[in-house]
């Protein structure tokens, strides 16, 4: 059993805690996701699809569900609310005159800026008494950690780009 050089803790020990809190980060994430679906109500989960489609492109909606690991039903619902407000449009795809893709609209690229400032904001609150230093190693190994995880998934373009900027 190899231990860590910095702590001294054995791997195994190490792969156990982050084992266990995983799973409360999870739930954490789920409880703020609640937080903001009760602020916000469907608007905010339809609105994160915006991340993605910003990102990457135009999308068909199925490769939108794909992409997020979502459910085809749910992701139309949330699609179907974008196009209402405004915030996305429907393009028809070059390459197939039957299909559409999905287009992030001036409108929808002003509530993603929206979204982020909020992100940044709530995470700045969350990390107020960091150092520079701390923040800057958590964030480059929690990106570690995302990029080990994608990896396992059988497809994540999310991941594979290089610009993480807009990320969901």
């Amino acid at each position: 059993m190899t231990s860590s050089p910095t702590t001294g803790v054995p791997r195994d020990a190490g792969v156990g805690v982050l084992g266990e809190q995983l799973p409360r980060f999870m739930r954490l994430m789920h409880g703020l996701k609640n937080q903001h679906a009760a602020e916000g109500g469907r608007d905010r989960a339809a609105h994160v699809l915006l991340f993605p489609l910003c990102r990457l492109g135009p999308l068909r909606q199925g490769a939108l569900a794909d992409l997020v690991h979502a459910d085809p039903s749910t992701v139309s619902r949330h699609v179907t609310l974008l196009v209402e407000q405004g915030l996305v449009r429907r393009a028809a795809d070059e390459s197939d005159g039957r299909a559409s893709n999905l287009v992030v609209t001036d409108a929808g690229r002003a509530q993603l800026d929206k979204l982020r400032v909020e992100r940044e904001a709530y995470l700045r609150q969350v990390t107020a008494d960091w150092t520079e230093e701390e923040l800057q190693t958590f964030t480059a190994l929690f990106e570690r950690l995302l990029d080990g995880v994608a990896a396992t998934l059988p497809s994540d373009l999310m991941s594979t780009t290089t610009d993480r900027t807009v990320t969901a």
